[in-house]
């Protein structure tokens, strides 16, 4: 059948949705939240997150994506039509996060090759931010265009398109069986090899060294929050639209909490290799792991290099494996920021799963490329910053209470609890989907909207506000836009 939108099977669904979760912020981002909030103490606020909102939040997607079957907007508007613009909102700003994604898939890219001769140099600092992108707090940076890097982010849109425009399951189902397994054994290997290094000890040590002193603070609570909403894909309606392709006879519960658990393991696994090379690169230059510790692009495109520089031949077989990585990470997260909107389209306009997809990719493409510049780098983070702590997060608690309040959660209940061969859902599930959730969701926005003002330039202000414009103005049309589909007014609710 064409564009068949379902899972060929319960296992494809949950590799597709651990994809979605394992992705370049499990290995550049937690390492960094945890030692910087804690170490070992932040485990603490860490599960009580995942308790408290990680398994929760999903169940709810998950089940009012089942019930459905059918696009994040267009159940939106069969729950109230006045909220359509939600349904748009979220899977427009999952969209945005694909696009900028492209180009650290794009430098990532790069750097695979540049691993197999260590093209970067004896100065990977200088390399990554002067030679390869030219970088440019300027925004005349926007009118330096850099071939190489154009080149790198198209092809991963090409690989993006091949896998995304066939049929669910013969494409993204098959290849998220291959791909997730995969990434998992090159973890493996990459953090085997990384532990046996000199002075793994040392960063491990400093790692997981508590600051008990830290749990008093507002602030690893809110990190920790932030980090599972980050980590998991919350409320980026990715989870609903997945759940939307699932069987008849899903058991949506035990799914949910295998992801969570796979997702933490991974994580926490990539954190052991990364302060284990951490602690070998204090043991040979001399340097503190504190004065290492770095978050995002300088992680993986300044400090891994410069551990593989002083590695010998073995970096020349760890070099590739991480770069490799990270690429899969990459590619199975952006995967999943398509569908979404994919989906919606479908459902409002009546296009083919391979028609919108081909679409999608190739608008995403064009616009991509504006971080293929010497400003590109300086742009990816404001408009990350952005989408994540404000856009991402407002579209959560608004989810929440569409989900909990106005669709009425406990409907769910029954249902989901007859398929559950683990837990069982009751009040306090309602309890902490309905009051818990939205407070704790609305403090940490409020906290990152703080944390933006306060920490601001003018430039960031100025694409934050191009950055909202573009949101909502891409929101407004897909919503007011005409339906072209019959049924775009009729779904089948199944509890």
């Amino acid at each position: 059948m064409a564009d068949k939108n379902e899972w060929g099977s319960n296992l494809s669904f949950i590799l597709a949705m651990i994809g979605s979760a394992v992705g370049l912020g499990n290995i550049w981002r937690y390492p960094y939240v945890l030692y910087s909030n804690g170490g070992g103490a932040f485990y603490i606020p860490y599960i009580v997150a995942i308790l408290l909102m990680g398994i929760p939040f999903l169940i709810l997607e998950y089940g009012v994506g089942y019930n459905y079957k059918s696009s994040f907007a267009k159940a939106i508007r069969k729950i109230n039509s006045k909220w359509e613009y939600i349904g748009w909102f979220l899977p427009v700003a999952v969209f945005m996060i694909m696009i900028y994604y492209s180009a650290i898939l794009g430098w990532d890219g790069i750097y695979m090759i540049l691993s197999l001769f260590k093209g970067w140099g004896a100065d990977p600092n200088t390399y990554f931010t002067t030679t390869l992108l030219q970088s440019s707090s300027s925004m005349d940076g926007l009118f330096n265009f850099i071939p190489l890097i154009a080149v790198a982010m198209l092809v991963g849109w090409v690989i993006i398109w091949v896998i995304s425009h066939r049929d669910l399951e013969s494409g993204l189902g098959k290849v998220s069986k291959v791909l997730v397994p995969l990434l998992f054994v090159i973890m493996v290997v990459i953090v085997g090899f990384s532990l046996t290094l000199p002075g793994a000890s040392i960063g491990l040590s400093e790692l997981f060294h508590p600051d008990w002193s830290l749990l008093g603070n507002f602030e690893i609570w809110m990190a920790a929050f932030g980090q599972i909403v980050f980590s998991l894909s919350l409320g980026m309606s990715i989870a609903f639209t997945y759940a939307s392709y699932t069987k008849d006879d899903a058991d949506l519960i035990t799914n949910t909490i295998s992801i969570a658990l796979a997702n933490s393991l991974f994580e926490n696994f990539a954190a052991l290799g990364v302060f284990s090379i951490l602690g070998y690169m204090s043991l040979q230059s001399g340097t503190a792991v504190s004065d290492l510790v770095v978050q995002g692009t300088g992680l993986v495109f300044i400090a891994y290099p410069t551990v593989f520089n002083v590695l010998g031949q073995w970096a020349y077989i760890l070099g590739p494996l991480f770069f490799l990585t990270v690429y899969l990470a990459g590619l199975t997260s952006i995967l999943s920021t398509i569908e979404p909107l994919s989906f919606s389209i479908q459902n409002k306009f009546g296009f083919s799963r391979s028609k919108t997809m081909t679409i999608l990719i190739a608008v995403g493409a064009v616009i991509s490329l504006v971080y293929a510049t010497s400003f590109g780098g300086e742009l990816l983070g404001f408009v990350d910053t952005f989408i994540n702590q404000i856009a991402l997060l407002f579209g959560v608690i608004v989810e929440c209470i569409v989900f909990a309040w106005i669709f009425k959660a406990e409907k769910l209940i029954d249902f989901l609890n007859s398929r559950s061969k683990t837990i069982k859902l009751g009040k306090w599930w309602l309890i902490i989907v309905k009051y818990v959730l939205p407070i704790f969701i609305a403090i940490v926005w409020i906290g990152g909207m703080f944390d933006v003002v306060a920490n601001a330039t003018i430039e960031q202000i100025n694409f934050t506000i191009i950055s909202a414009i573009l949101l909502l103005g891409a929101t407004l049309v897909f919503t007011l836009l005409p339906a072209k589909t019959e049924d775009w007014d009729e779904v089948e609710e199944r509890v």
